[in-house]
């Protein structure tokens, strides 16, 4: 009976053996794959993290882009603008000096007219005291 206990026991051992090789197989296989797995998922989060940031690089540039486009625009007009203040100050002063001018024409002929009433007074009264001499 011993003998048959030992083959079961050598029997048993070796089944044993089998299975738990078996187990330690079956585990280094599923633990391979779900490596594998791991790195397929790890590869494709990369991948799409890669592309959230192009993307948003892409959105952030694209807004740079038209501030700085608007910008430049903006730069433009203030010059063109800038010539046109430059021009229409140049225009009010032209104004302003031929206003003042036609100001002191005007107040040329107003001294003119003046004189030339004080002028006829002047006149009027020698021409009586002429008169006034002759009759006498």
């Amino acid at each position: 009976m011993e003998e048959r206990n030992v083959t079961m026991d050598n029997t048993e051992s070796k089944g044993l053996e089998a299975s738990l090789q078996n187990l330690i197989h079956l585990h280094h296989h599923k633990s391979l794959i779900l490596a594998n797995q791991s790195e397929k998922s790890k590869k494709d989060a990369i991948r799409k993290a890669e592309r959230v940031s192009d993307l948003l690089v892409e959105a952030v540039n694209g807004g740079v882009q038209d501030s700085f486009i608007y910008q430049k625009r903006i730069e433009l007009e203030i010059r063109a603008l800038s010539a046109t203040i430059t021009s229409f100050t140049k225009q009010t002063d032209q104004w302003l000096n031929a206003t003042h001018s036609l100001n002191t024409a005007l107040k040329e002929i107003g001294d003119f007219e003046n004189w030339m009433k004080i002028m006829e007074y002047d006149f009027k009264s020698i021409n009586a005291a002429i008169q006034n001499i002759h009759q006498e």
